[in-house]
């Protein structure tokens, strides 16, 4: 795989590339677009020819055996994160926000608050507020450029009516890998405010050399009881428009309730999601993951290196995923200027820290999911736009 090839995304109905300009005054034709979370790399062989044997054949019909999808997904999660995954436990849904949503509808109850670790992934609070609960948020702490949780604080905040936490892990938009003890701590807290857990393991796949990330269930076995994990080939093979995702319950009464709500909305998936997610989760798939990872750490550290030389601004240490989590707060500048600076001078498109919640104001996230050019293209224009503190 040739990640270095630049792909013209511009066009193609591309809610990152053709949608930057209406959003954030970044023009279309020089911009660089890194807010949104998929990549700009081809996915790899095995996906294409998937893709193209369903193609070939020509016929679109209903799904009916869901056996080497469920397997292939057992097969990764054993391969892959040493987790023993039974096919039966697995529910499929419209990507995870559609997962974070049906949980929420099917185990909570208009006015129930939900637990979030802020500053997290954006679409976790539009999602719970939209479905008219509350968000309850416990915000991490910001130790030396590194996020830690800090549960003391958040027992301070509980009120009772907290029904459900969802933990991002890794986390965006920060790049942790969560430890095994922190797992623990947070299965713990669960239990001890009778909480159903979200475990969002997304980018699971994506972890940097020195990192090693764990499944929930494996951190603490005991969780299982009240523990819904979320997973998908979305992020780390950048099917995301795929819109497949897999909730994956061993409690059957947890099961047993998400599956009739699911049946009860006639919620269902597509025939292409399911052949690529097959395809994926196989060792031609692993062995282009461990490609793209080796790729994005050279990313990684291009970026790190260039945004760190402008005096005041400072990229958290990413352990996981290819979101660079980047604070503004040393420039002294407002937050509306150094925006500007990034919109308007460098031609970027990020997504804004504020939305991610209390504890995101002053950053800014940048995708480095594209080719090292681009990278180098965006440190120069940022350098630029800073110049006059050097």
């Amino acid at each position: 795989m040739n990640f270095d090839d630049i792909i013209d995304r511009r066009g193609h109905l591309s809610s990152k590339w053709d949608m930057m300009e209406k959003n954030y005054g970044v023009p279309a034709e020089d911009g660089l677009a890194m807010w949104v979370a998929d990549m700009d790399f081809r996915s790899p062989d095995c996906i294409q020819d998937a893709v193209r044997a369903k193609l070939e054949h020509g016929i679109y019909g209903y799904l009916g055996d869901y056996g080497p999808y469920t397997s292939a997904i057992a097969w990764w999660m054993e391969n892959r994160h040493g987790w023993q995954v039974d096919p039966d436990w697995i529910l499929t849904t419209t990507g995870l926000c559609n997962a974070v949503g049906l949980a929420i509808d099917t185990l909570t109850s208009p006015g129930d608050s939900v637990v979030l670790f802020t500053p997290v992934y954006h679409a976790f609070a539009r999602v719970i507020r939209t479905a008219g609960r509350n968000v309850l948020e416990c915000p991490l702490v910001n130790e030396n450029g590194r996020y830690r949780m800090d549960f003391d604080a958040c027992e301070s905040l509980m009120t009772g009516k907290e029904k459900m936490m969802i933990l991002c892990s890794p986390h965006n938009p920060g790049g942790r890998v969560w430890n095994k003890d922190e797992l623990r701590a947070v299965a713990d807290f669960a239990r001890r405010h009778d909480l159903l857990l979200i475990s969002d393991e997304v980018h699971h796949d994506l972890v940097y050399p020195g990192q090693t990330h764990t499944p929930m269930p494996l951190a603490d076995p005991g969780i299982i009881d009240r523990l819904i994990m979320l997973t998908a080939p979305s992020k780390t093979f950048n099917i995301a428009g795929t819109h497949t995702g897999q909730m994956i319950v061993s409690n059957d009464t947890l099961r047993g309730q998400l599956k009739a709500r699911m049946s009860a909305l006639s919620l269902g998936t597509h025939d292409f999601g399911i052949a690529m997610t097959t395809a994926a989760y196989s060792p031609e798939g692993a062995a282009w993951v461990d490609e793209l990872v080796a790729y994005l750490d050279g990313n990684r550290k291009l970026f790190d290196d260039g945004v760190n030389a402008i005096p005041g601004v400072t990229s958290m240490p990413l352990e996981a995923t290819y979101l660079s989590w980047v604070d503004f707060s040393g420039t002294g500048m407002k937050r509306e200027e150094y925006k500007r600076r990034v919109n308007k001078d460098a031609r970027i498109a990020v997504n804004y820290g504020s939305t991610f919640g209390s504890g995101g104001e002053t950053f800014l996230r940048f995708n480095i999911g594209m080719p090292r050019a681009q990278i180098a293209e965006a440190v120069e224009r940022l350098q630029a736009a800073f110049a006059d503190l050097q």
